[in-house]
């Protein structure tokens, strides 16, 4: 694409050549990664939903409660992650593309 345009738009050519390398970095992973990580739509969605709810609430007393919703907003999103397998990426696959060959969930303090 960047050649075809490179006599037209030199300068546009040259930017893409530059951000070849970035806009293409999902292609090192595995196969079955690329169509979950190609696309920022998790993120996108998950930060309409903490607006959704902040916006319900208004005015917080406190940075404290602010902190608290967010908070769970995080462990109900994590949650929904790590339970949908065939939507996102589980802890069996990323180990294949860790550099840490044993890839766990944290211990949570009781």
């Amino acid at each position: 694409m960047a050649d075809q345009l490179r006599p037209k738009v030199p300068n546009l050519a040259e930017l893409m050549d530059a951000a070849e390398h970035d806009v293409l970095a999902y292609m090192d992973f595995p196969r079955e990664h690329r169509a979950k990580i190609h696309s920022t739509n998790p993120i996108e969605r998950l930060n309409g939903e903490i607006k959704r709810r902040t916006d319900v609430v208004g005015i917080f007393p406190n940075e404290g409660a602010i902190t608290r919703l967010i908070g769970a907003i995080l462990l109900e999103q994590s949650d929904e992650w790590a339970t949908q397998r065939a939507r996102y990426m589980t802890l069996e696959t990323i180990g294949s593309v860790s550099h840490n060959p044993t890839v766990s969930l944290p211990d949570v303090a009781a």
